[in-house]
C-alpha cells in the first residue's frame, strides 16, 4: 500500500508542475513558474539514478527556473 502512495504523490507532483507551468506561461507570472520548478524537483531526482539518457530528465526543472528568471527580469525592465 505504501508504494501506491509514493506513485500517487509522484504523479500528482508532475501534474501540478505541468499545470502550474502552463498557468505561469499564460499569466507571465514568475512566481508560478518558480513553484512549478520546485514541484518538479522531487520527481526528477528519481531519474538521476537512471542509465544513459534518462539522467537528462533530471535537468527538466531548469526550464521553469530559467523562464521564471527571465520573466522576472523582463517585468523589472518594463517598469
Amino acid at each position: 500500500m505504501g508504494f501506491f502512495w509514493v506513485g500517487l504523490i509522484f504523479w500528482l507532483l508532475i501534474g501540478a508542475s505541468l499545470l502550474l507551468f502552463i498557468w505561469g506561461l499564460w499569466k507571465k507570472s514568475w512566481k508560478t513558474l518558480l513553484i512549478s520548478g520546485i514541484a518538479l524537483i522531487p520527481p526528477s531526482l528519481y531519474f538521476i539514478g537512471g542509465n544513459g539518457w534518462f539522467r537528462l530528465v533530471a535537468l527538466l526543472p531548469l526550464i521553469p527556473f530559467l523562464l521564471a528568471f527571465y520573466t522576472r527580469k523582463s517585468i523589472k525592465h518594463s517598469l
